[in-house]
């Protein structure tokens, strides 16, 4: 009897303890209207457990699962609810963006059919984008908006499609529309803060990113838009605690990662760029901001052979970067290949916004290969006409960044031999660009084409030009497709290609 008695009483204590689904379903509704998705995943997981095959919560879990980047979790749970019998236009909308997830664009294409709606047409943007066809994507984020202008989503993609095309007019109207749709929500915050940032507004961006990391607590995003915000104003080790915060948060998150290389390499901690990327080195891109700060790392930490074969492969894939050019001229250096060395830093060393460290890197290694060019370069190193050269870049750049464009102009323009440099006539006519003054514009970036005709960047900023001035359209199309061509991977290049043909649409 006394045994009876207290399994009874076990039984009943568990049945006390046991979670209501109804409650944790209620909760995880309203974790995902708090845009807190991890915490939704969870409580309706735990709702799941005790009621699986209740449609709405398999439903909500496929939608936070897709907010999560969960591309396989998200698929996996639509079939379960095809299994069961359940179908929709939303459900196949979801396969959709569940397949994007998952790298298969095309399916995704093939899901989406004949539907017209802006969500479909947002996906197909997505799916295009996924698939490098920017025209397609820009295409179908304007067909979506035509369907549906005050589509949040769709609104939100088409500002950040405009942001990374540096349309900042066309992308301030769509962040003002963000604004009307959904005021305090997460993306519209974050847009408008990264507006802001490419504006040079920091204080604007500052307010924002600030306004989204209280709103949101449980989001990483925000923290390391203000940690990023902070290392551009040189406050590094500010920006390392925002950082370690935001790892509180979600120690594996991508932004994480890669501000905690960023901020290590700044700090030449190269022990700390390498245990954090050493288990990625597989997958690493090695034109990547992360990819060139493992290679540095293994470089600084004594492999300069896995170093050189990291930023040779860098340099092909990315042939106009200078980093990844100076860094392989050193480990090229630092292997004992002193003529290879200097053949691949000349490009940097021959420009007029040569510093001391291409002109030291191009001395050390004419020296090593014993080559006449030493003297030039030590007498380079020693003049007077040095420092005021790289003030003046210096002042040049620091306009470009606040997009002060008239002080960007007198700044390169005071360099000596800035009308044969191709790299200070490109930066140059994009200053005159976005001053108005469309006849220098042209007369810069063209002779920056004809005196590097292969060179990616310049063949996009002579069809930009065009381009923003709505000239010579077959000569433009021309242009900017050879710079993708050249650049496939440059997401601005791509972006702007989109432009140039649907130019007129």
């Amino acid at each position: 009897m006394k045994r009876s008695a207290l399994l009874a009483g076990l039984l009943l204590l568990a049945a006390c303890s046991r979670a209501d689904p109804a409650a944790q379903y209620a909760s995880a509704q309203n974790a995902f209207a708090a845009e807190d998705y991890a915490a939704a995943r969870t409580a309706v997981l735990g709702a799941l457990d005790s009621d699986g095959s209740n449609r709405d919560m398999q439903l909500l879990l496929a939608r936070t699962q897709l907010k999560l980047g969960d591309g396989d979790g998200a698929q996996s749970t639509l079939t379960r609810l095809e299994e069961q019998g359940f179908t929709s236009a939303e459900l196949v909308r979801m396969k959709a963006e569940a397949a994007i997830l998952r790298g298969q664009a095309r399916a995704a294409l093939h899901l989406l059919g004949q539907d017209e709606t802006a969500g479909a047409w947002r996906l197909r943007a997505a799916a295009h984008t996924a698939l490098d066809d920017s025209p397609a994507a820009l295409d179908a984020l304007r067909r979506g908006l035509a369907a549906d202008p005050r589509d949040y989503a769709l609104v939100h993609d088409y500002a950040r499609f405009l942001i990374s095309a540096q349309d900042y007019p066309a992308a301030a109207k769509a962040v003002e529309t963000l604004r009307q749709l959904g005021p305090k929500r997460l993306d519209t915050l974050m847009t408008a803060g990264m507006l802001a940032t490419q504006l040079g507004q920091l204080p604007s961006a500052k307010q924002s990113f600030t306004a989204a990391a209280d709103t949101f607590p449980s989001r990483v995003e925000p923290l390391t838009a203000l940690a990023s915000l902070a290392d551009m104003e040189g406050q590094i080790d500010a920006a390392q605690q925002i950082v370690a915060r935001a790892a509180k948060l979600a120690p594996n998150h991508p932004e994480v990662i890669d501000l905690t290389v960023l901020l290590a390499s700044e700090k030449g901690d190269w022990e700390t760029v390498r245990k954090t990327l050493v288990g990625q080195e597989a997958t690493l891109d090695p034109r990547s901001a992360n990819g060139m700060s493992y290679a540095e790392a293994l470089l600084r930490l004594g492999h300069p052979e896995h170093a050189r074969a990291l930023f040779a492969r860098a340099l092909l894939l990315s042939p106009q970067n200078p980093y990844a050019r100076l860094m392989l001229a050193e480990a090229q250096l630092a292997v004992g290949d002193a003529r290879t060395a200097q053949r691949t830093v000349q490009p940097l060393s021959d420009s007029v916004l040569a510093g001391e460290r291409e002109l030291d890197l191009a001395l050390r290694a004419a020296k090593a290969a014993k080559d006449p060019s030493a003297g030039v370069l030590q007498a380079r190193l020693q003049s007077p006409d040095l420092k005021a050269n790289q003030q003046r870049a210096g002042a040049g750049q620091a306009a470009l960044v606040r997009q002060d464009w008239p002080a960007a102009l007198t700044a390169f323009g005071q360099i000596p031999g800035h009308e044969n440099d191709a790299e200070v006539l490109r930066r140059m006519a994009l200053a005159a660009l976005r001053s108005g003054q469309a006849a220098a514009a042209l007369g810069y970036a063209d002779r920056a084409l004809e005196l590097a005709p292969r060179n990616a960047d310049n063949l996009h900023m002579a069809a930009l030009v065009r381009l923003e001035q709505g000239t010579d359209r077959d000569q433009m199309l021309r242009l900017m497709k050879q710079a993708s061509q050249l650049d496939p991977a440059n997401r601005v290049i791509r972006a702007d290609l989109a432009r140039a043909v649907n130019a007129g649409s």
